[in-house]
């Protein structure tokens, strides 16, 4: 990763986010997730992205992004079922759990809502409030900093959890 973001088109990207692409990387890879040794284009999220899924599967589940944009980068999240993750949200660290309850990402009944239902919303319970977000725009870390990866790390283990092979000796 580090020779990548070496190359002259990522000379716009600042050292701090430089230092927590490396630093996320790391972690996601200890975790048994990467993002295929190819950094994308952005399309519309920006310039650049990091698509993470699961290492050596078939299955291409998108967990994780990171967008590099011409000023920042943004971290973001895919998670589901978040009701069954409640009490851990409502524990986390403010900047955790704002993702969760923030304006950012509100569902606006877009033209996506077919009859009361809408495939792209995500909608839980937080500190005994109902949420809706549009699932377009949900769990993004917005200038992300190294000093919170240990978070970022543990809410995400929170909903994957590290799966270990347990070996039975005959």
């Amino acid at each position: 990763m580090n020779d990548i973001l070496q190359e002259e088109r990522f000379n716009f990207i600042s050292q701090d986010d430089k230092v927590f692409i490396l630093a996320f990387d790391d972690e996601m890879a200890k975790l048994g997730y990467g993002f295929g040794g190819d950094i994308g284009g952005g399309y519309c999220w920006g310039r650049y992205m990091l698509i993470y899924t699961k290492s050596g599967v078939k299955s291409k589940k998108v967990y994780a992004r990171i967008y590099i944009r011409d000023a920042s980068v943004v971290l973001r999240l895919f998670f589901n079922d978040i009701d069954k993750h409640r009490q851990y949200v409502e524990r986390t660290p403010l900047y955790i759990k704002e993702v969760f309850t923030g304006e950012h990402g509100k569902c606006q009944r877009c033209h996506n809502d077919q009859d009361g239902v809408c495939r792209f919303r995500k909608t839980y319970t937080i500190d005994g409030q109902f949420i809706e977000k549009c699932n377009g725009v949900t769990f993004e870390f917005h200038d992300p900093s190294v000093d919170k990866i240990c978070d970022y790390t543990a809410l995400f283990t929170e909903f994957y959890p590290v799966r270990r092979a347990i070996k039975i000796s005959a």
